[in-house]
């Protein structure tokens, strides 16, 4: 076996692995209000949350375009790079899994990449415009759900002001299912995409019958599409219960009106990302949202300790990602593990 057959196999089953690990990190982002509010339990809602970021993640491919062709020069990619960045993003998850930080699985990706690709070939291997959209995408994932959680927060609170508090809880008992059936598709639908563009990325480098129905342009073959579909829902499935328990208790005090406000802007702001290929952290959207629905109540409502650990964390994966990246590509080549 050759060593670019070797590190394009090593590429597939890391991405799946990765896939998984994104899936139980991130199951926190789908259903962390939903269990805040004990609509229902963690199990019922892992199990929900699956099999719609399965479903989620078939959707398109918009996004899998943006992070195979769109951030680095495809052309110039090898194996070794894309094995480099995976091993990047799956230590940096677990890492913060052990920590129970909710951090952005999407942006330790593509900042691996980033970070192994210029260790290679420089500067010139970013493309700018796509990083251009994968930075706006920081920005605006978490900016926007916090502003319009609390504006549809604060929407309901005056629609229904004359309700009893047990008609509510009633209703929105019920609706929270629907809302975070919606979040949970939509992650799939954007954070099932990432490792699919990775594969194929990987893929696009190597050639052969793996990647046949791709022809000589980049695309992402339905065999990956299905692959990445079932590892993110199996890992989503097996859940995530520390991170759960930051998202859904420690950053405020939810109900179920508010796990649906929450659930609803996530879901939307995750969905528009997704349809114009940009690839955000689905952690920031959720995360953004329950501030500004909780600071609805007031700004003392939401443990603002426990937020600002977890945008320290956010703040923290892009740099630390790029060196862990840059690093282990450079180890890599140093000990023979190139195509």
């Amino acid at each position: 076996m050759d060593n670019a057959l070797a590190l394009l196999i090593a590429v597939i089953v890391l991405g799946l692995f990765f896939e998984f690990v994104n899936g139980f990190h991130d199951a926190a982002n789908s259903i962390a209000p939903v269990v805040g509010t004990r609509v229902i339990t963690p199990l019922q809602a892992t199990e929900m949350a699956g099999v719609l970021d399965f479903v989620g993640a078939l959707s398109g491919i918009a996004v899998a375009t943006t992070v195979g062709k769109g951030i680095v020069d495809a052309a110039r990619v090898t194996e070794d790079i894309v094995v480099a960045a995976l091993v990047t993003a799956i230590l940096w998850d677990l890492f913060t899994f052990w920590l129970a930080l909710p951090t952005s699985s999407s942006h330790a990706l593509i900042f691996g990449v980033i970070g192994a690709a210029v260790s290679r070939h420089g500067w010139d291997v970013v493309i700018v415009p796509g990083l251009e959209k994968t930075t706006f995408g920081i920005a605006y994932s978490p900016t926007l759900a916090f502003a319009v959680g609390y504006a549809v927060m604060l929407a309901m609170y005056w629609l229904l002001r004359n309700v009893s508090y047990r008609v509510v809880n009633s209703i929105f008992g019920k609706a929270q299912l629907l809302s975070a059936a919606y979040m949970a598709f939509s992650h799939g639908g954007n954070d099932g995409q990432k490792t699919m563009g990775v594969i194929s990325l990987a893929l696009f480098a190597y050639g052969g019958p793996l990647a046949s129905e791709c022809g000589p342009e980049f695309c992402v073959p339905t065999w990956v599409k299905i692959a990445c579909a079932l590892a993110i829902g199996l890992g989503t499935a097996t859940g995530g219960r520390r991170i759960i328990k930051t998202m859904g208790h420690r950053i405020t005090t939810l109900r179920p009106v508010n796990g649906f406000a929450a659930e609803t802007t996530a879901g939307t702001v995750i969905t528009l990302a997704t349809q114009f290929g940009i690839p955000i952290s689905t952690t920031h959207a959720i995360s953004g949202a329950i501030l500004g629905v909780g600071a609805t109540r007031r700004l003392s409502a939401v443990r603002w300790g426990i937020a600002g650990r977890i945008v320290t964390a956010w703040v923290l994966t892009i740099p630390g990602c790029f060196v862990m990246g840059y690093v282990i590509a450079v180890v890599f080549r140093a000990i023979g593990v190139h195509p």
